[in-house]
């Protein structure tokens, strides 16, 4: 079924706007905690975005490890958990991230579900007062602040992270930026599988443009992703996709548009608009954004809608990748939303 639900699937929908597509997926995964798919809600109230839009909810797939990071780190640990299990040395894992970063928070929470020692490198200069770092710690992660120069050749030069990596007592795993791997593709493009109808458009907040990679491979061809760039001059993010789908062993899908004026001054910068869409968006819908992806993913699709990028017939699926950990960062997001 391409473009919208119908017959049994269409009534069934039009009744229950959370629409469950599966139960427990528990065997899904090695991972030793139950999986469920996210839902699909439709906001049929058109005054919130302009028109009428699926919201798959991926901010509801883990309570803990949140969204587009599952889906990220889903392949990679089962990977880790499939290897023999009388292999010489245990398994550990390294990645690197900010002080706010939803991947530390997610990769922390995940190591220790897994029972996995976990070593952060965190962007400095020292920070004492993130409370995404204090729950790291609190999971057992070791946290090791790194200068900003150290950080940019942790993910330009191959391999940098190796000296971080002390002893050679444990069978190291290395986790990029974000989660961003090719091997994280497959798990992102589980998501398209789950949903009820293949969309005409899918859209999603971009970072790293790993996510967006993952939502082309599950697609298939099929539809058009559109990608809302979330940081300043993020035309790079083109090459990195193609990359991806290389390494990923995927064809060189290209029907996707990445947009990149929707930033409102760059990574983690916000605008009183848009923390003012994220309020009225919560409180008109009930689902929680945060300004740094999600809030601004959706702002994005209310302009565009306004602006005519959709036809009146057009199915739009906007996907929801969770996150909402970081939001604690913005004191003034806080007070203000209550």
């Amino acid at each position: 079924m391409h473009g919208h639900p119908d017959g049994e699937n269409a009534a069934k929908l039009r009744h229950n706007p959370v629409f469950l597509l599966s139960q427990h997926l528990a065997t899904a995964i090695a991972m030793p905690f139950p999986i469920f798919t996210s839902p699909c809600q439709l906001l049929s109230d058109a005054s919130v975005l302009g028109r009428q839009v699926w919201v798959k909810r991926d901010d509801m797939l883990h309570a803990q490890v949140s969204g587009n990071k599952f889906r990220k780190l889903k392949f990679p640990l089962q990977r880790l958990q499939q290897l023999p299990q009388h292999s010489a040395k245990p398994v550990a894992l390294i990645t690197m991230g900010g002080p706010w970063s939803n991947h530390l928070h997610a990769l922390a929470h995940a190591a220790k579900i897994c029972g996995y020692p976990c070593l952060g490198l965190v962007r400095g200069p020292h920070v004492t007062d993130s409370a995404t770092l204090d729950d790291c710690r609190r999971l057992g992660m070791e946290i090791r602040f790194v200068t900003r120069e150290e950080y940019r050749a942790l993910r330009d030069v191959p391999d940098q992270w190796r000296k971080h990596a002390g002893k050679d007592d444990h069978e190291w795993t290395w986790f990029p930026e974000g989660g961003s791997s090719a091997a994280a593709l497959h798990g992102v493009a589980e998501l398209v599988d789950e949903l009820p109808f293949v969309p005409d458009t899918l859209v999603v907040a971009c970072g790293t443009g790993a996510t967006l990679s993952g939502l082309l491979a599950g697609m298939r061809g099929r539809g058009r992703v559109l990608g809302i760039a979330v940081l300043k001059n993020a035309d790079y993010l083109r090459a990195e996709i193609a990359r991806l789908l290389q390494q990923a062993g995927y064809p060189a899908y290209d029907n996707y548009e990445l947009l990149t004026g929707f930033h409102h001054g760059g990574y983690a910068k916000v605008t009183d608009e848009l923390l003012a869409f994220c309020r009225d968006f919560f409180a008109r819908t009930g689902i929680p954004v945060e300004p740094v992806y999600t809030g601004k993913m959706f702002h994005a699709l209310k302009q565009l809608t306004a602006d005519g990028e959709f036809r009146p017939d057009e199915s739009v699926v906007a996907v929801h990748t969770g996150g909402l950990q970081g939001a604690r960062g913005f004191a003034a997001y806080q007070e203000q939303a209550g």
